[in-house]
């Protein structure tokens, strides 16, 4: 895929069932994304995405989680934070 990144986003959850990706890459969408846990208990997804800036969030067992790991986050509209990866 010319001009695109394989991006890996990356969440130690071992005790979550479920864990989505969702951002501005996938119209925040909660449901496309699904993620795969390893036997560490990091869930993992990779992405192609195309050079910019994204935001995003984890949605773990139903609840919106900022990336942890992440050390940029701006305000959203619904009064919490996002993650922002830049490609």
């Amino acid at each position: 895929m010319a001009g695109k990144k394989s991006v890996e986003f990356k969440l130690y959850a071992p005790d979550a069932r479920n864990v989505t990706l969702a951002g501005d890459f996938n119209r925040w969408d909660t449901n496309s994304l699904k993620m795969k846990k390893d036997s560490k208990g990091t869930w993992k997804k990779k992405l192609d995405l195309s050079p910019g800036r994204y935001e995003y969030k984890f949605i773990v067992d139903g609840n919106w989680w900022t990336d942890p790991a992440c050390k940029s986050n701006v305000p959203n509209p619904m009064g919490s934070q996002n993650s922002v990866i830049n490609i």
